[in-house]
């Protein structure tokens, strides 16, 4: 059975986001449900206006779908998607065109595509496509990018227990895009921080996915302003909002694979508020 589930989230300020308890933080900022057989799940924060998601085809072909909250005529009619494989070989098809992805391998599509397909190449080991999308002001050609032509940063180190490789996926040094950005960061063994130092970024939001956690492992997720942060627990396969004014950094009770996603006003890597590791609270 082919399934579509939508779900909208209202953005929040600094000061209700503070009030909160863990099951109200839990509601408002973590995507629990990523991927389900035969289903496209997608959540609409309105920070940015960004969407996030995952389509899981195993016995179907799926179709992205076109919420009515969209207002559009077509999902793409305004907006631009980048997808990310997290699982076995699979296939996007755009507007008639096919692009196969392999496992951590992602398409940008631009735009103005009136429809997207997405088709497992195995149903006993199905594909599972993440999904970011951000509204769009410009058409781009779609394009496919390997880990072997995404731009890499090495950083961190074994001794702070935040060694990590960056893979700038969907970025501007790599192809263009109205506002969208994703990549992946692979932490090493015997590594659990990412991001961290922490930083802000006020012209962009973010969305994570936490993968490849261990079975019976975990990753804590903090966010919050910077004096003020808050923390949730996640398990494999989740996603967490990151409004613009929060921190976005987590350890796990493992090493890790996490995809980031952002929109906003810039395109600019770097733009970025450190914070001291000794002033966080």
């Amino acid at each position: 059975m082919i399934q579509t589930l939508f779900e909208s989230r209202y953005a929040l300020s600094p000061d209700e986001t503070k009030q909160m308890d863990t099951t109200r933080l839990r509601d408002n900022f973590l995507i629990e449900r990523i991927f389900d057989a035969d289903t496209v799940s997608l959540t609409l924060t309105h920070y940015d206006r960004y969407i996030a998601g995952g389509a899981m085809p195993v016995n179907n072909t799926l179709v992205l779908p076109n919420p009515d909250a969209l207002k559009a005529d077509y999902f793409l009619e305004r907006r631009e998607l980048g997808i990310i494989n997290v699982g076995a070989k699979g296939t996007v098809v755009a507007d008639g065109t096919s692009y196969e992805l392999d496992f951590k391998e992602a398409l940008y599509i631009g735009k103005g595509t009136k429809e997207v397909s997405f088709i497992s190449a195995d149903p006993q080991n199905p594909a599972k496509f993440y999904i970011n999308s951000a509204p769009a002001h410009h058409t781009y050609p779609a394009k496919k990018v390997s880990k072997a032509e995404a731009e890499i940063v090495e950083l961190g180190s074994a001794e702070t227990a935040n060694h990590r490789v960056i893979n700038k996926l969907l970025v501007n040094s790599v192809l263009p895009t109205c506002q969208l950005q994703m990549g992946m960061t692979e932490l090493k063994s015997g590594s659990v921080w990412n991001t961290m130092p922490a930083h802000t970024h006020d012209r962009r939001m973010e969305v994570y996915f936490y993968f490849e956690v261990p079975k019976g492992q975990s990753v804590c997720h903090f966010m919050g302003q910077p004096q003020e942060t808050r923390h949730i627990w996640m398990q494999n396969e989740q996603a967490v909002i990151s409004p613009n004014w929060s921190i976005h950094a987590g350890a796990g009770t493992s090493n890790y694979t996490f995809i980031w996603g952002m929109a906003g006003e810039n395109l600019d890597y770097g733009d970025m508020d450190h914070c001291a590791i000794n002033e966080l609270k």
